[in-house]
């Protein structure tokens, strides 16, 4: 504590050098802007938005992908890039990343000393100029046993943790507009099929009809002949409706209403292509290591170790340094150095309660990064068995078709050499297409179970890890 002599310095100065010293400190404070959230206004940016969007485009260029011009195909990796650019659940991880980095900020600050001014009023001293004095107390806080390094390390192992969760949900960003995409094409394909196979249906029935005239069949077989182009034609209806609402998916998936997609056209040339690279085993064997839930559990873990060190160092007790000078020439002018020294006894408690909540959290961080990587390991098994399997599948129903497709020629040139009949060429050309779906119900078997494998693995020969960083550090803002 520092009592200043009103006789050497006027009071109405230094209560103005007071000021202005707090003046000076508060200067570089932060200030608050509001930035209020209009739902009408979110509203009609979300509505507004295009993949014909300039900002879009440059973030197209700065990832080397062409903006498809007018009647041009968006491929998977350019819609993909969309999503990245406007998806908002990418830009909700982003945000708890910015907050858990804001959080570093926090745990490195030192604590700031406290000033504290008692004026004392003293009419009993005859003869001085003012009976005023304003001691001046200084608090020092100063922190012990390493813990604002603990509190730092905690922080820093949090905001990586935050990092792979973002990575996270950019595997899953991409992995939505994938099956959403891959949905309207299965839902495409089926209605293109199911349309060749209703005017092969047709023509059967037109055949039997003419036969049951004629006398050569029964009701009963044109029946059943109306009875199967009915189905299929509900099928196709439905198809027809699967279609829209896979377009609707597919916006969703990106990010933008179903308005931005007029005049879009997506490709499906990857969907043609089933690729074993993500069979090998160094694949598997990088996967169960570097997998951004399995990395995010890590952190944690790394986090709640720092959590522990930090309550065991917790034990100690901090210090607060009060160094003073007392000067009061008022009565005898004695001069007196001080210092200041206080902290808490720990008597009574040494931290127990925390030390033991801590390490629990330990525990439950360990236990919870051993299930993520189990399940790790479930995932990545299973897809590779189904993926394997799938392509099993694919390669009988190729093989029925070309069955199919040879017996259809021989049956097309049998009926043009008059050695069978028209009806016979229909029917068999309605079991072609019912071969030609089974081939497509196997493929998009194989394309899903390559989804499913791709998202469990998360290699870069899937997401180039130039394109994962772009997704995590730029694209569209939606902050307030």
């Amino acid at each position: 504590m520092i009592p200043i002599n009103a006789k050497s310095m006027p009071t109405a100065f230094r209560m103005r050098r007071l000021w202005l010293l707090a003046l000076g400190l508060l200067s570089g404070c932060a200030t608050f802007q509001p930035r209020p959230i209009s739902p009408a206004g979110s509203l009609a940016a979300y509505e507004s938005r295009s993949l014909a969007d300039p900002g879009l485009g440059k973030f197209l260029a700065a990832n080397r992908v062409a903006v498809p011009g007018r009647g041009q195909p968006w491929d998977l990796k350019a819609l993909t890039l969309a999503a990245f650019y406007y998806q908002p659940s990418l830009a909700y991880a982003r945000a708890q990343l910015l907050a858990a980095q804001a959080a570093r900020i926090t745990a490195r600050e030192r604590p700031n000393p406290s000033l504290s001014l008692t004026p004392a009023h003293d009419s009993g001293v005859p003869g001085v100029s003012s009976p005023w004095i304003v001691p001046v107390a200084i608090d020092w806080p100063i922190q012990t046993a390493g813990r604002r390094g603990d509190r730092m390390a905690e922080a820093r192992h949090l905001a990586a943790a935050a990092r792979w969760d973002l990575e996270g949900t950019v595997w899953g960003v991409r992995s939505r507009l994938r099956s959403a995409l891959l949905d309207l094409f299965t839902a495409r394909q089926t209605e293109s099929l199911l349309a060749r196979q209703v005017s092969a249906l047709r023509s059967v029935l037109n055949l039997l009809e003419g036969q049951f005239r004629a006398g050569v069949v029964s009701s009963y077989d044109v029946t059943r002949a109306r009875i199967a182009l009915d189905n299929a034609t509900l099928a196709r209806q439905a198809q027809q409706g699967r279609i829209r609402e896979a377009r609707i998916a597919l916006a969703s998936a990106i990010g933008v209403p179903i308005s931005a997609l007029r005049g879009v056209h997506p490709s499906f040339a990857g969907f043609k292509q089933f690729p074993r690279d993500l069979t090998r085993p160094a694949v598997r064997q990088q996967a169960l290591l570097g997998r951004s839930d399995v990395r995010a559990a890590l952190a944690q873990y790394a986090a709640s170790q720092s959590a522990l060190k930090l309550e065991v160092a917790r034990q100690w007790p901090n210090i607060a340094l009060g160094p003073g000078y007392a000067w009061n020439s008022q009565l005898a002018g004695d001069r007196e150095w001080q210092l200041g020294l206080s902290l808490t006894l720990p008597v009574l408690n040494q931290n127990q309660g925390p030390i033991a909540e801590a390490r629990a959290r330990r525990r439950v961080a360990a236990a919870q990064f051993l299930g993520v990587q189990s399940a790790a390991v479930a995932q990545i098994d299973g897809a590779l068995a189904a993926y394997r399997s799938t392509l099993g599948q694919v390669r009988t129903a190729e093989s029925l078709l070309g069955n199919l497709r040879r017996q259809l020629k021989s049956i097309r040139a049998q009926v043009n050499a008059g050695e069978l009949q028209p009806l016979d060429l229909a029917n068999a050309e309605v079991a072609f297409f019912a071969g030609a779906q089974n081939r497509l119900a196997a493929r998009i078997a194989a394309q899903q179970a390559l989804g499913a494998l791709q998202d469990a693995v998360q290699s870069p020969l899937t997401l180039r890890p130039s394109l994962l960083q772009s997704a995590q550090n730029t694209p569209h803002s939606t902050r307030p």
